[in-house]
């Protein structure tokens, strides 16, 4: 196993928001011996993940508390990552730090995630520190390029997925989601707010109610990043449950843009779509498959 430090020196800040990333995220990194401190965010992270590790407890919007504590532990450069529902700012405390930042944040929340997320990271750096994304400071968590499992897709999966990509790319600008279900070279469902996992969910119904006529087994899951998305947030994301979902929804397998795609739990991920006999593919970026 490669061991040499990754993406800067000193301890590193690992803001830590819902599921079993974080702490993965955290395991490779102390694996590669630089030091670790856990921030989980209080309302998000569960507890129960955090009860035998170090870790501070962080608020959203409490940015001189946490920011006091990363700095007294010599930590400069900070990831964030987990799943995380955007917050409405009105259901904000702010500390007397943040408070003195609220025009701009004010001003960040209006806007899509990507622009909320990029005008937070530069109010952070503006305080001194360094954000990184978690495939920077630990690259086994990326999606490797061509098939993880056993099934391998047809040519007519490549074709949806061929359309996937292209809609993907076409919707990027607008900030509306990293996923869709095409099916017979036909987008059934786009992701919005709900997030892959209900997208799927919707999915299942449809095949359910018989508003959805192909047959099971065909359609595939597709995701990409957002043209010109910061890849240190919000990165397209799989996992177990991801595969799970997209059997339920009698998908035919999973498709993401290798190196730009984390893989949570991957030897579970494959081993679910082995299970299920569906395929999980990384694409080459800019891929037409």
């Amino acid at each position: 196993m490669n061991t040499a430090p990754v993406a800067g020196q000193g301890p590193l800040a690992l803001v830590c928001g819902g599921g079993s990333l974080p702490l993965a995220v955290a395991d490779h990194v102390a694996a590669r011996g630089r030091k670790v401190l856990l921030f989980p965010l209080q309302g998000i992270a569960r507890p129960e993940d955090y009860a035998n590790r170090p870790h501070t407890w962080a608020k959203i919007a409490m940015w001189g508390a946490f920011a006091r504590v990363a700095r007294a532990a010599g930590c400069t450069d900070i990831v964030m990552i987990g799943s995380m529902v955007r917050p409405s700012i009105w259901q904000l405390r702010f500390d007397f730090t943040t408070l003195m930042l609220l025009p701009r944040i004010a001003a960040a929340f209006r806007g899509g995630d990507d622009h909320i997320l990029s005008s937070g990271a530069k109010l952070i750096e503006e305080q001194g520190f360094h954000i990184l994304g978690a495939h920077e400071v630990a690259p086994e968590i990326l999606v490797p390029e061509g098939s993880m499992t056993s099934a391998q897709p047809t040519e007519r999966d490549r074709a949806d997925i061929a359309l996937g990509l292209d809609y993907l790319r076409a919707t990027g600008p607008f900030d509306v989601g990293q996923a869709v279900v095409v099916a017979g070279k036909h987008v059934v469902a786009v992701e919005a707010a709900e997030g892959t996992d209900e997208m799927l969910l919707r999915v299942a119904q449809m095949r359910a109610n018989g508003r959805l006529r192909t047959p099971a087994g065909s359609g595939v899951l597709v995701k990409a990043p957002k043209r010109g998305q910061d890849l240190r947030f919000d990165m397209p994301s799989i996992g177990p449950r991801t595969v799970e979902n997209a059997n339920l929804a009698g998908l035919a397998g999973v498709a993401v843009v290798a190196g730009s795609t984390i893989a949570a739990d991957p030897s579970q991920l494959i081993a679910a779509a082995d299970s299920a006999k569906l395929f999980v593919i990384g694409t080459p970026a800019g891929s037409e498959q």
